[in-house]
């Protein structure tokens, strides 16, 4: 919990980047990520519900996530992991962007 705030207090929290998409990088080693992250399978069990977005353009909001094809260019590293006990952030990834969002009310990451 402590690292997860730390992470996002460099990179500010995602509630107050509602312009841009949240750029992210995946990494092939946990030690390499900022954010450790699980998908689930069905979005009830999710803390976020995300969609990934084409092109940078056409993202808004924190649940729009847009992959960036060089690390230097991401705002947060994330790695998948295998279980959710290890996870900072469990998420599923959303067919639509109108579905994407948090569940419950709207929060930056620096609160689970």
């Amino acid at each position: 919990m402590k690292r997860l705030r730390a992470v996002f207090a460099s990179i500010g929290m995602l509630a107050t980047l509602p312009a841009s998409a949240l750029d992210v990088f995946e990494v092939p080693y946990a030690s390499q990520a900022d954010l450790k992250v699980y998908r689930v399978r069905y979005a009830s069990e999710a803390d976020l519900r995300i969609h990934w977005m084409r092109y940078q353009s056409q993202a808004r909001g924190d649940a729009l996530w847009w992959r960036a094809p060089y690390a230097s260019q991401a705002q947060v590293k994330i790695h998948y992991v295998k279980y959710a006990s290890q996870a900072d952030l469990k998420v599923y990834e959303a067919e639509y962007a109108s579905q994407a969002g948090w569940n419950g009310a709207p929060r930056g990451l620096g609160m689970r």
